[in-house]
C-alpha cells in the first residue's frame, strides 16, 4: 500500500527476517533492518551488532605514526614542551582534548590551543603559528588541519620546533615539510581503515605514545570525545569508526561520565541513565560544543570537554547553551537571507550549485545556511559572509554525487583559500571575484538529478511486523553516516495533536499495533482536524530522553492518508 502513497518500500522477507530475529535473540522488524543492509549471514550480523576493539584495523602501517610516537615520548621523557593546536570545530577541540589530557597524563608538558574563526581562520594560520610559537614549543602538534599549510610548518621546522601534523581533509600533492605526517589519506600510507577522523587519529597517537613509553595509561577513557568527534564530523560509522563510537556512546551515556559530559547531557535535557545515540551526538551535543567557536571562542567548548570540576563544567556549559541559543536566532536570520537571494538569482529549481553571499551576515552560520540550501534546493550551495573591507568568508555544502573540493579547485583562480573535503568545504574571496566565482561553480557543479527517486521506507509495521522495543533499536546504534536511521511506516491512530515550538511543529500521541507513542513532526501546521485519524506515520524511531529513554518516540517525516492507496 505504502507505494501508492509516494513512497518505495523495501522488498520485505518476513521468513528470513523472523528466522534471523531468533539467531540474534531480536525481533523480526530490526532482523529485516539487517537483511536491507546485506547482513543476513547471522556471524555477521552479530558482528555488526557486537563491535568490538579488537577488531581495529593494526595502527602500525600508518605512516608517520611511528616517528611521531617517538618524538612526542621523547617529549615526555626530557620535560620538553608541546604545543597542540586545533581546528575550532567538534573534531578539532575534541582531538585536541584527547592528545591535551592523555600526553599530560604521561608526564609531558603540554600547552593547548584552538583556532579562532575571527582571528586567523580554519586551520594553522599565521596568528596560530604566532601563538604556538610564543610559549617556546619544542614540538608543534596540529589536530584536524595543517595538511595544506606548507609555509606556517616550514617557518616552524626553520625555527627549530619540531612539527606533527594530525589530519584527515585531503592532501595537496606537495610533500608537507613536517617530522611526521598522519593522515590516512596521504599516499603510502598503508594504514587500511581510511575514514577515520582527527579524534580518532589523536586517540591513535596517544595510545602508540603510551606503547612507546611503556607507561599503564588506560586509554579507554576518552573514547567518549573519540565518539564526538567522530560523529560530529560526520564519518562513515562502519569499521574501526563503528568499533570506537560504540564504545564511546557507553561512556557519553555512563552516571560517571566526565563533567563536561554530565553538563551537556542536562543542558541537552537528557535523562541520567539514558542509552546515548549517534543522532544524540548530532543534533544535541554537537551544536551546543560547535557554538562556542561559530559565535565566540571555541577554548570555552575545550575547558568544557577537560573541566576536572562540576561547578566550572556547568559554568561553561551554561555559556554554551546561551551561545547556542544566539547560534539558533542569528542561523534563522541568515538562512531566510539566503534562501531569498538563492530564489530571487536562480530560481525554485536551479540547474547547478548556487552561491549566495552578503554584508553582516555571521560567518560562524554560514555552513549551517549553506545546509538549509542544499536541503531546499537539491543542488551543491556556497554560503558567504562578507565583512566591511569586501573579504569574504564562505562554506559549501553538497548532496551526494558532486566533489565540492574539486569544484572550488576548478575556481581557485578566483579564491584567496579554500580547503576541506568532498562534502563540505570552505573558501575566501574577494568581493570584486564574487560573480566570476558564481559563473566558475555553476560551470563546476551541473545539476545531475532533474527528478528525484522516491522517499525508502524500511519496514512497513504492521500485521508482519511488530513495532521494536527500545533496546532492540540500540542495538543498531551507532547510527547516523554510513549507518541510517531506517525509515519506518506505522499504521497508527491520532489520539492528539497540538502545536509546539511557537506554533511551528507539532507533537502528537499515536496508537499503533497496541502501542501509544509521542511523536514529532517540523513544520507541520494546523493539527485540531488530525485527532481521531487513522493515519499511515512514516517517520525515525529514537528513544524518549523526556520519559526515561525507556520508550520510542517517533520524528515524523509525513503523515499520509491511507484511504489515497485504495
Amino acid at each position: 500500500m505504502i507505494e501508492r502513497l509516494g513512497y518505495r518500500l523495501r522488498p520485505p522477507d518476513v521468513q528470513r527476517a523472523r528466522g534471523l530475529g531468533h539467531e540474534l535473540g531480536i525481533g523480526a522488524c530490526i532482523a529485516q533492518v539487517l537483511l536491507h543492509r546485506d547482513l543476513g549471514d547471522a556471524s555477521a550480523a552479530r558482528a555488526f551488532l557486537e563491535p568490538s576493539l579488537s577488531g581495529l584495523t593494526d595502527p602500525s602501517e600508518m605512516l608517520g605514526r611511528a616517528a611521531a610516537c617517538e618524538r612526542l615520548a621523547f617529549a615526555a621523557r626530557k620535560g620538553q614542551r608541546v604545543a597542540i593546536f586545533g581546528d575550532y570545530d567538534v573534531d578539532g577541540t575534541t582531538s585536541t582534548a584527547i592528545l591535551s589530557d592523555m600526553l599530560e597524563a604521561m608526564g609531558a608538558e603540554v600547552v593547548p590551543f584552538v583556532a579562532n574563526r575571527f582571528v586567523g581562520g580554519y586551520g594553522f594560520s599565521q596568528p596560530a603559528l604566532d601563538a604556538c610559537l610564543a610559549v617556546s614549543p619544542d614540538v608543534i602538534v596540529t589536530c584536524d588541519c595543517g595538511s595544506s599549510d606548507h609555509p606556517r610548518v616550514e617557518a616552524a621546522r626553520k625555527r627549530g620546533v619540531d612539527v606533527i601534523v594530525v589530519d584527515h581533509h585531503l592532501v595537496p600533492d606537495e610533500p608537507l615539510p613536517a617530522l611526521a605526517f598522519l593522515n590516512p589519506h596521504q599516499p603510502g600510507c598503508g594504514f587500511a581503515f581510511k575514514w577515520m577522523c582527527s579524534a580518532g587519529l589523536a586517540f591513535s597517537l596517544g595510545a602508540g605514545v603510551r606503547a612507546a613509553l611503556g607507561h599503564t595509561l588506560d586509554v579507554r577513557p576518552w573514547l567518549d570525545l573519540v565518539a564526538l568527534g567522530t560523529v560530529a564530523d560526520v564519518m562513515p560509522l562502519e569499521g574501526d569508526n563503528r568499533r570506537l563510537v560504540r564504545a564511546g556512546l557507553k561512556l557519553l551515556g555512563a552516571p560517571n561520565a566526565r563533567p563536561g559530559i554530565v553538563a551537556l547531557r542536562e543542558n541537552a535535557r537528557v535523562r541520567p541513565g539514558t542509552a546515548i545515540g549517534g543522532q544524540d551526538i548530532a543534533f544535541k551535543f554537537g551544536p551546543r560544543l560547535n557554538a562556542a567557536g561559530r559565535l565566540a571562542d571555541p577554548v570555552l567548548t575545550l575547558r568544557l570537554l577537560r573541566a576536572r570540576e562540576p561547578a566550572e563544567a556547568r559554568m561553561l556549559a551554561g555559556r554554551i547553551e546561551q551561545l547556542n541559543d544566539e547560534r539558533k536566532a542569528v542561523e534563522r536570520d541568515v538562512t531566510e537571507q539566503a534562501l531569498a537571494q538563492a530564489t530571487a538569482l536562480y530560481g525554485d529549481n536551479p540547474t547547478s550549485g548556487i552561491v549566495v553571499a552578503g554584508r553582516g551576515w555571521h560567518r560562524g552560520v554560514v555552513g549551517i545556511s549553506a545546509a538549509r540550501l542544499v536541503d531546499r534546493f537539491g543542488v551543491p550551495a556556497v554560503v558567504i559572509a562578507f565583512d566591511d573591507e569586501g573579504v569574504g568568508h564562505g562554506s559549501g555544502r553538497t548532496p551526494e554525487g558532486y566533489h565540492l573540493h574539486e569544484a572550488f579547485s576548478s575556481c581557485q583562480g578566483d579564491l584567496l583559500k579554500f580547503g576541506g573535503h568532498a562534502m563540505a568545504a570552505g573558501l575566501s574571496v574577494e568581493e570584486p571575484r564574487l560573480d566570476a566565482l558564481r559563473a566558475g561553480f555553476a560551470s563546476a557543479t551541473p545539476r545531475q538529478d532533474l527528478t528525484r527517486p522516491l522517499p525508502v521506507v524500511d519496514v512497513e509495521v504492521g500485521d508482519s511486523y511488530a513495532l521494536p522495543r527500545a533496546d532492540e533499536l540500540q542495538v543498531l546504534e551507532p547510527l547516523g553516516e554510513g549507518n541510517p536511521q531506517p525509515v519506518f511506516a506505522l499504521h497508527a491512530r491520532v489520539l492528539d495533536a497540538r502545536a509546539v515550538g511557537d506554533g511551528q511543529h507539532l507533537k502528537l500521541t499515536l496508537r499503533a499495533g497496541g502501542e501509544k507513542l509521542t511523536a514529532f513532526q517540523r513544520d507541520a501546521g494546523p493539527s485540531a482536524d488530525q485527532v481521531g485519524v487513522s493515519v499511515v506515520a512514516v517517520g525515525t524511531l529514537s528513544l524518549d530522553h523526556y520519559r526515561g529513554g525507556g520508550a520510542l518516540e517517533l520524528s515524523v517525516k509525513a503523515l499520509l492518508d491511507p484511504t489515497r492507496a485504495e
